[in-house]
């Protein structure tokens, strides 16, 4: 009986991929910074959110997975099959601002993080990290590439680690968590509104179904035609992988509120302008451990998500125009879609060079994210609900009402914060 136990856990993390990785790279810098922002500006206040972004989130990459199974295709290559050109290069351009603010934000804070424990010069860090993903992602294979994602998602456990070192006040956090407090101001709002956007983030989308179909790939699925369809046991395997991931991303999310509103919010420090503040802020009040793992995890989260921005934008803007967009094929197959993905990192690392504020440019690209998420959300729900586009793997009731569910709410969220006072 144990050992019938212990297979089964071993294949449980076996069966671990796509959806482990896509919710590990949603705490990348970006949300990081989000994350310590809301921690520090509210306190605990906010925990509830993210049990209550845990379902919304989970259902939207849930769809995502399914829909790249199902058809075979990526996000991307589906819309542009289904509806008007406008449709797809518009959400393909709002995707691209916002992943090339996300790069080069996520690229600053891991510089800034090893110039901490180095003393050499960010300047210097920035154009080296990115070239040493852009590698990375070019003279690898995909399988090779997904072995180590999977492993960098250990990095995110240093966050609850520190959150303890920090010493929380547990009955606060128990009422926060359960709780939810609510603020109808513009400024409560944003973080209310980046928050969702920074955990349900379009990029994910694209990554998502795009993913699936690479691990198809592997399999020797080459054609979207032997790709087409999914067995029962295929999506339930899925929905495992992809549920494990969100509950990881939400896990790491209200650990680091958590930290920051014991160390920084608990001190009176307010407002958080850069990553290394926020590293920085915590040495003195929860100690040098706290400290260490804090500034550990902005690298290896970084190294986890900027391939997964670079590679969104690229898989998007490849599967619009019909080029071969896959991690499996060499340069000489797909070198357009190559081609992308190194300029998403070179736009992204030229940002880092104008002395914009790391942290409020890193928040404002969660916003954008929290804007643009609903329309292609609704795209998504349409799509999955469809029966010529998924046949009968069609979107259950449940996943349905909670798509839509998620789309309004994010909308309303948007369209609360323009209009409050």
């Amino acid at each position: 009986m144990q050992q019938q136990s212990k297979a089964s856990v071993r294949r449980f993390f076996q069966d671990l991929g796509p959806g482990l990785i896509t919710g590990a790279a949603d705490d990348d810098p970006s949300g990081i910074a989000t994350y310590s922002v809301t921690g520090a500006s509210l306190g605990y206040g906010p925990l509830w959110t993210a049990l209550f972004s845990f379902p919304l989130m989970a259902a939207v990459q849930l769809m995502c997975a399914r829909l790249g199974m199902v058809t075979g295709r990526g996000l991307a290559a589906v819309i542009r099959r289904h509806f008007p050109p406008w449709v797809l290069w518009g959400a393909c351009a709002l995707l691209a601002i916002a992943n090339l603010i996300n790069i080069g934000a996520d690229l600053g804070g891991m510089a800034d993080a090893t110039e901490m424990l180095t003393g050499v010069s960010s300047l210097v860090w920035t154009p080296l990290y990115a070239v040493a993903i852009v590698a990375m992602l070019i003279w690898s294979s995909y399988r090779r590439i997904a072995r180590i994602f999977k492993w960098l998602t250990l990095v995110l456990f240093a966050y609850v680690l520190a959150a303890f070192l920090a010493r929380p006040d547990w009955t606060a956090v128990l009422r926060s968590t359960f709780l939810p407090h609510v603020e109808f101001s513009r400024a409560w709002l944003a973080v209310f509104v980046a928050l969702l956007g920074t955990s349900i983030s379009p990029y994910l989308f694209f990554w998502q179904a795009a993913e699936e179909v690479e691990e198809e790939r592997a399999q020797g699925r080459k054609t979207a035609a032997m790709r087409k369809g999914a067995t029962r046991e295929e999506l339930r395997k899925s929905r495992a992988d992809v549920v494990a991931g969100m509950a990881l991303s939400n896990l790491i999310m209200y650990f680091i509120i958590m930290t920051t509103a014991a160390t920084l919010h608990a001190h009176g420090v307010n407002k958080v302008e850069t990553a290394r503040q926020a590293a920085e802020a915590l040495r003195p009040m929860a100690g040098n451990a706290a400290y260490l793992l804090f500034t550990l995890g902005i690298v290896g989260t970084g190294v986890l998500a900027v391939p997964v921005l670079a590679g969104s934008c690229a898989y998007a803007i490849a599967e619009a125009r019909g080029w071969a967009a896959s991690l499996e094929h060499p340069p000489k197959i797909a070198g357009k879609f190559y081609l992308v993905l190194g300029m998403a990192v070179l736009l992204g690392t030229c940002l880092d060079y104008f002395g914009l504020n790391a942290v409020k440019m890193l928040f404002f690209s969660a916003v954008i994210n929290g804007v643009l998420a609903p329309p292609l959300i609704f795209i998504l729900v349409l799509l999955t609900s469809n029966r010529k586009v998924m046949g009968e793997h069609v979107n259950p009731p449940v996943l349905r009402w909670l798509g839509w569910t998620t789309g309004f709410v994010m909308l309303a969220a948007a369209v609360a914060m323009f209009a409050a006072g």
